[in-house]
């Protein structure tokens, strides 16, 4: 009796009526990263707003390098964010701070973005999120929006996905130096700015 239920369950397993549990080693990990200060700076490339790469490699080690991860182009607090930025930038680059934003707005919008807001800095594409999961930054769905160009002309698109607001900031030696997920858009670049001056005051 118990010779012909082996064989009945060897014959099950192998046609694919019974599954075995799979060894422990063979289960998919989906942890997410958690990247912390002193880490390495997760190395990358993406779109630029003119639609060129950009390269992690060309930047690191040159300046401080800050990297901002937004909702989204064209939204009220992604705007005073960059913003913010934007009338920070000669004293950030007077630090040596080099900034780019991160969204997951295309190529296109970035442009129409930089263009409407008269942006001094740059913007990386990152549609599937692939930068924003090396950085640990959570990121939700997508939208469709509407909103004005630098005309003023009414224009609509779609956001491939949405990034959590989160700012780090890279050192010359290309580690992690500053990590923010709880960012307020319109005070980031002030932060930023006080951060930069202190941690050069301490070297």
């Amino acid at each position: 009796m118990l010779s012909q239920t082996v064989r009945v369950l060897a014959l099950a397993v192998s046609f694919g009526l019974l599954a075995l549990p799979a060894a422990a080693e063979d289960k998919p990990t989906d942890k997410p990263i958690e990247l912390k200060v002193g880490d390495p700076a997760p190395v990358f490339e993406l779109k630029d707003a003119g639609g060129q790469g950009w390269k992690a490699s060309d930047h690191y080690g040159k300046k401080w390098l800050v990297i901002y991860f937004y909702p989204g182009d064209f939204t009220p607090g992604c705007t005073a964010q960059a913003n913010a930025f934007r009338d920070a930038m000669n004293k950030l680059a007077d630090q040596g701070v080099e900034v780019v934003g991160v969204s997951g707005d295309s190529v296109q919008t970035h442009e129409l973005f930089r263009k409407a807001q008269k942006l001094n800095f740059n913007l990386l594409s990152d549609e599937e999120g692939v930068l924003a999961k090396q950085f640990g930054v959570p990121v939700g769905k997508g939208a469709d929006v509407k909103a004005k160009d630098a005309d003023g002309k009414p224009f609509e698109f779609k956001r491939a996905l949405t990034a959590s607001r989160w700012t780090f900031v890279v050192d010359k030696e290309g580690k992690i130096a500053y990590k923010n997920t709880k960012v307020i858009p319109a005070q980031d670049a002030k932060a930023i700015t006080e951060f930069i001056e202190k941690a050069k005051e301490k070297k």
